[in-house]
């Protein structure tokens, strides 16, 4: 049979734990023989039998959260009362006459109910009854 190789950029592969995962997603997928991933540059390269469509593979890294960018919010570069509250990211930072220098922060980032990127085997704790 002939073989086919796809190469899919996954900017959300940004550690080595995530290339054990997204090897361990291909690999099940019947056809697929090998994977070559590299969070350094965040791509995948499968070779596969021809039987196998790239749009399967995709759709089995996007269900996982490997496709996509990652949905970061940063701080904006005007101050608070300036954005008028449109800026979910906002630092406190204290200063003090005596120093004339900021020598502390504090950083709120609301929380959301899941992680704001995929990262395998990390997700909420369950309590198991015994």
């Amino acid at each position: 049979m002939a073989k086919k190789i796809y190469t899919i950029n996954l900017p959300a592969m940004y550690a080595d734990h995530h290339v054990i995962e997204v090897r361990r997603l291909l690999m099940d997928v019947p056809g697929v023989s090998d994977v070559y991933a590299s969070s350094g540059f965040q791509v995948a390269e499968i070779e596969t039998e021809d039987t196998v469509e790239e749009t399967t593979l995709i759709e089995i890294l996007e269900k996982a959260g490997y496709i996509g960018e990652l949905a970061i919010d940063g701080e904006i570069e005007i101050t608070a009362a300036e954005a008028g509250g449109k800026s979910k990211i906002f630092r406190h930072s204290a200063l003090y006459e005596q120093t004339s220098q900021a020598v502390s922060f504090t950083q709120v980032v609301p929380s959301g109910s899941k992680a704001l990127w995929p990262c395998p085997g990390l997700g909420p704790i369950t309590r198991v009854e015994e």
